[in-house]
């Protein structure tokens, strides 16, 4: 099997402060059925990262098909990046993508 980029293929995504959204994450370019689904966010200053998943998280990673839903991340802070992790089985083998959020007034 040829090598897989851990980073999510989107581009940057936008978030507004006030929103609430619910990202998905297709699993096939790392295999299928995914199990073992969990989620984290870290804000990121230079290369420091502090995770900030219980403040801005609500609920659990979820698999259904070939599709992770994660929770609902939420009360960013305008002007901050932020990195989300997704970690999951698949075919007896675990990884763990990502993706950065940019959050926006």
């Amino acid at each position: 099997m040829g090598a897989v980029s851990r980073k999510i293929t989107e581009d940057r995504q936008l978030q507004g402060e006030d929103e609430t959204v619910v990202y998905t994450l297709t699993t096939t370019p790392w295999g299928t059925s995914p199990s073992s689904e969990s989620a984290k966010i870290f804000e990121i200053d230079g290369d420091t990262y502090t995770d900030k998943t219980s403040t801005n998280m609500t609920g659990a990673a979820s698999a259904a098909g070939d599709i992770i839903t994660l929770p609902g991340i939420h009360s960013l802070t305008a002007g901050t990046l932020y990195r989300v992790e997704v970690l999951f089985t698949c075919s007896g083998n675990t990884f763990e993508a990502y993706a950065e959020i940019q959050a926006e007034r």
